[in-house]
């Protein structure tokens, strides 16, 4: 994250060349609830597990430690990585669990409203995990890879500051691209 500006309320002109960086921090309590859970489940079921058989409990056990520091691992990162947004590249992430890097000049633009059968098409890359997105990103022709994604949804802490950053950057594509 070095060089991302993180001022929330603040000037966030972009002037420069330095990214812009928005949190999303809203979407992380639901997520720790979760590994709130998990430990739950690995606390109680697991012992009582372990009076049927050992082996298949001590296998369980680790899946499932496993699995609770992937979580963690993944939430930690989702407050040291925003999504940033600079005059030549939109990088949307949620930590290190998924993310896509889009070059601003294939930004078609952003909406905030949608209808939930267009969230569930597979095209559409939803990065908002457990929680209601706020922005959806269009762009111009798919991402590459499988999916082929087209559009990216998130919840920002700031949508109204992304939205303001994410098209003054694209206007200074747009005028460095006409002139």
């Amino acid at each position: 994250m070095s060089g991302a500006r993180q001022d929330p309320g603040g000037d966030r002109s972009g002037d420069g060349g330095e990214p812009l960086a928005f949190t999303y921090r809203v979407i992380v309590p639901p997520l720790w609830a979760l590994v709130g859970i998990m430990a739950g489940e690995l606390l109680v079921v697991h012992p009582v597990l372990a009076h049927w058989t050992l082996s298949g409990a001590i296998a369980l056990s680790a899946l499932s430690l496993g699995g609770v520091g992937w979580l963690v691992f993944g939430l930690l990162s989702m407050t040291r990585l925003p999504v940033l947004v600079n005059r030549d590249l939109l990088v949307m992430r949620a930590g290190r669990l998924k993310g896509a890097r889009v070059p601003m000049a294939q930004v078609r633009g952003l909406r905030r409203e949608w209808d939930a059968a267009e969230l569930k098409r597979r095209d559409v890359l939803n990065l908002a995990l457990v929680s209601h997105l706020n922005v959806l990103v269009d762009l111009t022709a798919p991402l590459p890879g499988r999916r082929g994604v087209t559009a990216i949804a998130h919840r920002l802490d700031d949508p109204v500051g992304f939205a303001t950053a994410l098209e003054a950057m694209r206007m200074k594509t747009r005028r460095n691209a006409t002139s």
